[in-house]
């Protein structure tokens, strides 16, 4: 891989990573309510999920999933489901004992499995198989396993750091959160962008 498609890869593992999202809003969410230590599950979960995602795109089956009317329905629907219901219980949270009783148990498995029902991570893993790993500089790639190798690594530390990083920025509000209806509303918002993200992923 030369050195201008390592650095376009970083550009664009920075812009997807970082941006707002379902795996940033639950890091987010499951720090401010249950602390640092139970969302490190999930930001764990992230990069474990996003790394198997890629080997099945770079493996060619992620594009018979996106080709497939019917498959690449029941990705859309699974994930809107999904994140329509982890919005909601997201939104009843309004005090931290509750959240610690399991009302936002998400889980290191259940975290792996939203990368494969998030159609957003699909369509980026084909981009970057198309992009990136089956190609250079618009010919076929000589060397595709180790050009997906190292896309899997960048994108695997930037999926672990953006959402560590979300996770610590709740875990930093969670005391100021327990006072009064604050943790309510900030769950509430936190609904919201999944709801946002889930109307959003319908209209891919």
């Amino acid at each position: 891989m030369t050195p201008q498609e390592f650095f376009a890869l970083l550009v664009l593992a920075t812009a997807m990573s970082f941006t707002p999202g379902p795996n940033t809003a639950l890091s987010t969410a499951l720090a401010a309510n249950g602390g640092l230590r139970r969302a490190l599950r999930f930001c764990l979960a992230v990069p474990t999920g996003w790394t198997l995602l890629m080997l099945v795109c770079g493996l060619g089956l992620g594009a018979v999933v996106m080709a497939v009317p019917a498959l690449r329905g029941a990705v859309q629907i699974a994930g809107v489901s999904y994140m329509l219901w982890l919005a909601w219980r997201l939104a009843q949270t309004h005090r931290l004992a509750q959240a610690d009783d399991a009302r936002l148990n998400v889980g290191f498995w259940q975290g792996v499995a939203l990368q494969f029902v998030n159609i957003k991570a699909w369509m980026l893993a084909l981009a970057l198989t198309g992009g990136w790993v089956t190609t250079q500089a618009g010919q076929p790639a000589p060397n595709p396993g180790e050009r997906l190798v190292i896309v899997i690594a960048v994108m695997a530390v930037y999926a672990f750091s953006s959402n560590f990083t979300y996770a610590m920025v709740g875990s930093l509000l969670r005391r100021w959160l327990a006072e009064g209806q604050r943790l309510l509303w900030f769950n509430r918002t936190m609904a919201a962008i999944l709801v946002a993200t889930a109307v959003w992923m319908l209209r891919l």
